[in-house]
């Protein structure tokens, strides 16, 4: 077993409990949030992602925060937080939400997930140190807040990753998209629900941190299943047009400027049963009501160098009318990809796009995302 080089110079990281396996599968490593997270393997990226497209990924996000709450008025509690119906989540379902700031912003994006007995969040693992006290604070007094640190988060995702899920046991294959489950796997108590981050069809089992090393190995065993690092994973999440906190939205990021209207329901809009009552709901509804001023994109650069992110958005007059916030190669697609946020007014407009890359003007062109279509399992989801 050789210590990768890419581990040496990151500061104490924590590591997740499937860490020894990352090094014996040759794994190059990052610091992500605090955490010494696999970066890729061998393969390298581009076939890593090119492998979860075609069969199945297994991904560590062990990384991210996981957050329960009980009490009677839990569901209460939390839809004062967010634009999101909760109160109505039937159980055994779960959904993408936003905690929202008192401007509108975003707190971070998160999933809940309804046990019937508990809600638990989903929490991105450089947000958890806001989140927690953001929720203690704001409602800790309404029910009992807990954070999940005993457990382990492993996806599987892709077209093989049903088959690969149902040697688990018995008809898990059949869940619908966005259902959500606890199970015994060999006597641990788990939490699988189907979703994921990377717009393919999957699976994400929240499992006893002592009982990951084996679930791991069994989910490896099966035909079509291989380890994928971080790198992949932000290809695969951007392809899908998939934000990323931090880059993409951020607190200063309105919901309707992100194009994440559609997590407001329609219960807490205005005129809705339960409009309002969540932090910057006036904010929105006036934000509704003109228009957001920014809107997120997708972008084309052309020739085969990437744009980064903060490369600025030039209009036809040369004067900056947006900003990248993502953007890489696409594996899928064999060129650069990107979004990002452009003038309201430039959206749909034919004028050119262009950004600077080492002093030469590259043209970008406007995109519907996503650039790769989800293939999420819909066909059972009858709710």
């Amino acid at each position: 077993m050789t210590q990768p080089s890419a581990d040496e110079g990151i500061a104490d990281g924590r590591n997740t409990p499937l860490y020894d396996l990352h090094l014996q599968a040759g794994a190059q490593f990052t610091e992500f949030a605090g955490w010494r997270m696999p970066l890729r393997y061998p393969d390298g990226t581009l076939r890593e992602h090119l492998h979860t497209r075609a069969h199945a990924g297994l991904f560590d996000v062990s990384h991210m925060g996981q957050v329960a709450l009980r009490g009677a008025r839990r569901a209460v509690a939390l839809e004062a937080l967010t634009p999101t119906d909760v109160i109505d989540l039937p159980a055994g379902r779960q959904r993408y939400a936003l905690l929202t700031s008192h401007e509108g912003g975003i707190i971070d994006d998160i999933v809940i997930a309804n046990l019937g007995e508990e809600l638990v969040l989903v929490v991105n693992a450089a947000r958890t140190a806001t989140v927690l006290p953001h929720l203690i604070g704001e409602i800790g007094r309404a029910c009992e807040i807990r954070r999940l640190d005993d457990l382990a988060l492993l996806a599987v995702q892709g077209p093989a990753a049903s088959a690969a899920v149902a040697t688990l046991a018995a008809g898990l294959e059949q869940m619908p998209f966005q259902s959500v489950r606890t199970i015994d796997l060999d006597g641990a108590p788990c939490r699988i629900s189907r979703s994921g981050y990377t717009g393919e069809d999957g699976y994400e089992i929240a499992v006893p941190a002592a009982d990951a090393r084996d679930l791991a190995r069994r989910l490896l065993a099966q035909a079509g299943v291989r380890w994928v690092g971080l790198g992949a994973r932000d290809s695969l999440r951007l392809e899908a047009g998939l934000c990323l906190y931090g880059n993409d939205i951020d607190e200063h990021t309105s919901v309707l400027a992100a194009g994440l209207d559609w997590t407001w329901s329609a219960v807490r809009r205005p005129g809705g049963a339960r409009a309002g009552g969540f932090p910057g709901a006036e904010e929105l509804a006036d934000a509704l009501e003109a228009g957001a001023a920014m809107r997120r994109v997708g972008l084309l650069p052309e020739g085969r160098a990437p744009l980064r992110e903060n490369t600025g958005l030039l209009g036809e007059d040369g004067s900056i009318v947006g900003r990248i916030t993502s953007g890489l190669f696409s594996p899928t697609l064999e060129r650069p990809i990107a979004m990002g946020y452009l003038r309201a007014d430039c959206v749909a407009a034919a004028a050119p796009l262009h950004a600077m890359l080492r002093g030469r003007a590259i043209a970008v062109g406007r995109a519907a995302l996503p650039f790769v279509p989800h293939r999420y399992h819909r066909k059972s989801d009858k709710r």
